[in-house]
């Protein structure tokens, strides 16, 4: 086998459309693989999408038709040999032709296209062409075709297999990106060649680890010689003699006392290298074909077997119940030709460091490349994979159809073998859509995709990876897609709760106990550096022309307002409002999440709504598009911390839940004060604390201490082991916050700033946010609260020279009490 990378030389033109006069009959240089956004960026012809209003100023874009033009330099095809034109992803609708001959038409971004071009290739050079048409034309006229699906926001997205986020979202631009997205070579290959490889990979329950190997692979003749195929793990070897036709080969390799992978927190992620190899009878120390992978021996189910409260939702890795905690995973960049292995290295490695074990590849993105899944394995991340429906009726007619069950194949074989990969799972918020959104009415009786999410994809999974469980989508109760127990039943399998972003208060979450609750969250701008290098209106407010492109969410200010509203003074400066709706992100989402896991083993998951942004945006996320952790991160890691404290109210009054997600018993002294903002005890108790490995136990204090003498001046603190929480008997804005609370001090240390706080009072979510002074400042630590006499170090890390007194400051050291002492608008 013999590759040839087609990486340079090609060039790019527009050829159709309302193209502006700046690039109309231009030809620039083009990346592959890359996009058509970023090669006219790169060309000084357009601004950068991500800039202030310049989304609106490229919506020509989506209606133009483009041309990649490459020559190579190439030799034609042997007596006996196959050459093969091999794209291994297309955006979207395309159409291919080598030196004038057509050579084939692609209309799905989620599968990889082969081509035989041996009738077509020359001596010498070669002209090939790649026309790509618009997109969101292509979806408008199947739309006329097959009638019209509801779908969410404007364009119809479920009328072409394109990744749905393309389009528009919610949290995403409507930049609808065109081009060669993965890499294009030239294959020459002669006998035979693997095609569709899958190592399904289980653990016997002796401890024996056993890879089975399912190759699929293609000859160059019908009446080909007979050839040999060897895989290697472990030590262990197996090999099969392919008699001359056959196609298919089935091996079976075991490796005893396997080590056993599991999820981060749970155990180690040992990994095996998988060797495979094809070779002809005669020749096998010469072979035509290999395959390389590594694999991880685990076993994954989930468990939805009924129980006294309805159906639950549980992973259970290697026999061990997990509760899962994670987050929803979207594109990590609009454009996705910039995301490298090492920015998702550094993505998965933030879940970690919050303590997450899962990460769901939502259905309105792609299939993710082989480098995060491969980053997940190392790493002990679950993944939820969603297939690519999200929010819309999907046609079951062709030509989508064929293309579903096309992407679906490739990819369920491509990923099969991830010891991360945890669940296939039908489409996100499709069965809620189809119960609750109106559906029925304007379907009068069309398809929807029910056969795709509970008869198509349910059938692929089990041929081709039944080593992983599958779920007919997000929400779900699993038995029942189609009528019975509603699909967002928080009694049976998974949940969305949006009712508190949208209506409710965050305190709401306590309404509903959920199985498994796979999507929650509260929105907040990106931090001040990504925010004020994004856009630069002149005043900046919540309002300002850029910043209102940037926020996407219907009325979503407008929900940032009120959900502050019952718990934080109103702010009354830009400055505040930026940091108090960061803080409420953080508080909201916690909130949610400490209630969830309070309730294990009943709550199995909480998957907070999202990690990651795509671009410069007031969102969900915990992460910024530029990488910078926002407050919420900080919270989710105390909230996600393996040991936590936290008041719940159950039956007969407040209880102190204490959450050990560890395999040790947590057993020592928890000591509840109810004391005064300055400090002086006014009740206490001291009990002993018994937790079990992987539970949770309630433990219900004297009511005493519940009973306040003044509301407004006093709080009561839960402590065990270094683990605390603190319980307020009134909102943040009623409380009596001293405005001297914090004194602080900071100075130069080897790598960045050492920033001292002290508290005289209590101090309550202190935060140093120090990417308000440089980019590239990061700290250790935030949203710590602080008890009167107590201290906290920040170390701030920066390669830049900073005035120390500005990170002792507003509006650097930040803090509740900052918020109900408000100071003048500081920029």
């Amino acid at each position: 086998m013999a590759r040839t990378i087609l990486r340079e030389g090609w060039l790019l033109s527009a050829t159709r459309g309302p193209v502006p006069d700046a690039v109309r009959g231009r030809t620039v240089r083009a990346a592959v693989p890359g996009s058509v956004h970023l090669d006219l960026m790169a060309a000084g012809l357009i601004p950068d999408p991500y800039l202030d209003r310049a989304e609106e100023e490229l919506v020509w874009m989506h209606r133009t038709d483009w041309r990649y033009r490459l020559t190579f330099q190439a030799t034609a095809a042997r007596a006996g040999e196959r050459v093969d034109l091999v794209f291994d992803g297309l955006d979207t609708v395309a159409a291919i032709t080598l030196n004038g001959h057509p050579v084939g038409t692609t209309a799905n971004m989620h599968r990889g296209y082969r081509f035989d071009v041996r009738p077509h290739l020359l001596d010498g050079a070669n002209e090939l062409t790649v026309d790509f048409s618009s997109a969101l034309q292509y979806a408008q006229d199947t739309e006329a075709v097959l009638g019209r699906r509801e779908h969410v926001y404007p364009h119809p997205f479920n009328m072409v297999r394109k990744m749905a986020c393309s389009f528009g979202w919610d949290w995403g631009p409507d930049l609808q990106t065109a081009g060669i997205w993965k890499p294009v070579r030239l294959e020459r290959w002669h006998t035979a060649r693997l095609g569709r490889v899958r190592p399904l990979v289980t653990v016997e329950p002796d401890g024996t680890g056993v890879v089975e190997v399912r190759a699929d692979l293609e000859r160059a003749a019908a009446d080909g010689p007979e050839l040999v195929l060897t895989a290697e793990v472990g030590g262990g070897r197996a090999r099969a003699v392919l008699a001359a036709g056959d196609t298919t080969a089935v091996l079976r390799v075991t490796v005893p006392d396997v080590r056993l992978w599991w999820p981060a927190g749970y155990g180690d992620q040992p990994l095996y290298d998988l060797h495979i190899a094809l070779a002809t009878a005669g020749r096998p120390e010469d072979p035509l074909d290999t395959v390389d992978r590594r694999v991880g021996f685990r076993n994954i189910t989930v468990d939805t077997t009924p129980d006294e409260t309805g159906t639950p939702f549980t992973f259970v890795v290697n026999g061990t119940r997990v509760f899962a905690k994670g987050a929803n995973w979207i594109p990590d960049d609009h454009f996705l030709t910039r995301i490298t292995r090492e920015r998702l290295e550094r993505r998965v490695d933030q879940a970690l460091a919050a303590h997450m074990n899962m990460l769901r590849v939502w259905g309105g993105g792609i299939y993710e490349t082989d480098d995060f899944y491969e980053v997940c394995d190392e790493r002990g991340v679950l993944v939820w994979q969603d297939f690519p429906f999200a929010c819309a009726a999907y046609p079951e007619e062709e030509p989508l159809r064929g293309e579903v069950e096309a992407e679906a194949r490739e990819n369920v074989a491509r990923l099969a073998g991830h010891p991360s990969l945890a669940l296939w799972n039908g489409g996100n918020e499709n069965l809620w859509g189809y119960a609750d959104w109106g559906w029925p009415e304007q379907l009068a009786g069309r398809t929807w995709g029910l056969g795709y999410y509970t008869d198509l994809l349910p059938r692929i999974v089990a041929e081709l990876d039944p080593t992983t469980p599958y779920a007919d989508g997000s929400p779900t109760t699993p038995g029942s897609p189609a009528g019975g127990i509603h699909p967002n039943d928080e009694n049976h399998g998974t949940r969305h709760e949006w009712e508190v972003w949208n209506r409710l208060d965050y305190t709401a979450y306590r309404d509903h106990i959920p199985r498994f609750c796979s999507e929650f969250g509260f929105q907040s701008p990106p931090t001040w550096a990504t925010l004020t290098r994004w856009i630069h209106d002149e005043p900046l407010t919540p309002v300002s022309p850029g910043f209102s492109l940037h926020q996407k969410a219907e009325d979503g200010n407008g929900k940032l307002d009120r959900g502050m509203a019952p718990h934080l003074p109103t702010p009354r400066s830009f400055t505040d409002w930026h940091w108090a709706t960061q803080l409420n992100q953080a508080r909201a989402v916690a909130f949610g999440v400490e209630h969830f896991r309070s309730w294990w083993p009943r709550t199995a998951g909480t998957l907070v709504w999202q990690l990651n942004d795509c671009w410069p945006v007031t969102s969900w996320a915990a992460v910024d598009s530029d990488e910078r952790p926002k407050p919420l991160w900080y919270a989710l890691r105390s909230a996600y911390a393996p040991r936590m404290l936290t008041f719940q109210p159950r039956e007969g009054g407040t209880v102190v839940a204490a959450v050990n997600d560890t395999d040790e018993a947590w057993a020592g002294p928890l000591v509840l004060e109810r004391q005064t903002l300055q400090g002086t005890v006014l009740a206490g108790a001291r009990v002993d604390l018994r937790v079990a490995p992987r539970s949770v136990a309630l433990v219900a204090p004297d009511n005493a201490l519940f009973t306040p003498d003044e509301v407004r001046q006093e709080v009561l603190v839960a402590s065990s082991e270094g683990v605390r929480a603190v319980h307020t008997f009134c909102e943040d804005r009623d409380l009596a916050y001293r405005s001297d609370a914090l004194s602080a001090r900071a100075h130069a240390v080897p790598g960045g700033y050492r920033v001292d706080v002290q508290a005289t009072s209590f101090a309550r979510d202190v935060a140093v946010l120090a990417d308000r002074l440089a980019p590239d400042a990061t700290v250790d630590d935030m949203l710590i609260t602080l008890l009167p006499g107590e201290t906290h170090t920040f170390h701030v890390r920066t390669g830049h020279t900073l005035d120390p007194a500005a990170l002792t400051a507003a509006p650097v050291l930040r803090s509740v009490n900052s918020l109900c002492h408000a100071t003048p608008e500081i920029r």
